[in-house]
């Protein structure tokens, strides 16, 4: 039986297929670490005995940036490597959310989300929340945090393939 972490990684290749599109970010451990360099809440898990059940990914980042990326100007890469360091940011990406199928509809993913933007607006005057949907779900979760903390959420559509 796969373990919780192969599970995660599935699910990620399954829902997002990175590695075949140029317009996305494609997780590694690099990219990990310049997430952290933004901010370190930018990263978050949810885990249990067997390891990871839930991953969020946040891209802090400039307004200028966030209109750059919703108009297809620039990629999910270019967002995250163009973002300045040590500044304050007004804008938030909510770039990857995954749970995995047993532990959903249990309000992990919110909580995960919720907790992050709080410990990132403590630092940053966050204005704004956008997102690029590739599910329904991630949809409904995008539109429930941004009422939830009161910010307008703006979409980058995807092209249908």
């Amino acid at each position: 039986m796969p373990t919780n972490f192969e599970r995660m990684i599935r699910l990620a290749v399954e829902t997002f297929d990175a590695h075949n599109d140029p317009e996305q970010l494609d997780v590694d451990e690099q990219v990990i670490e310049r997430l952290k360099q933004v901010h370190p809440a930018a990263v978050s898990e949810r885990a249990n005995a067997d390891g990871p059940i839930a991953w969020l990914l946040l891209i802090p980042t400039t307004s200028d940036l966030m209109n750059q990326f919703i108009e297809k100007k620039i990629s999910e890469s270019d967002l995250l490597y163009k973002t300045p360091l040590q500044i304050k940011y007004d804008s938030l990406y909510l770039c990857s959310v995954m749970v995995l199928q047993e532990f959903r509809k249990k309000g992990i993913a919110k909580t995960l989300a919720f907790e992050a933007i709080k410990s990132i607006r403590a630092d940053h005057p966050i204005k704004t929340l956008f997102t690029w949907n590739f599910s329904r779900e991630g949809e409904l979760l995008a539109e429930s945090v941004a009422r939830y903390e009161r910010l307008p959420l703006l979409k980058r559509e995807r092209q249908v393939k």
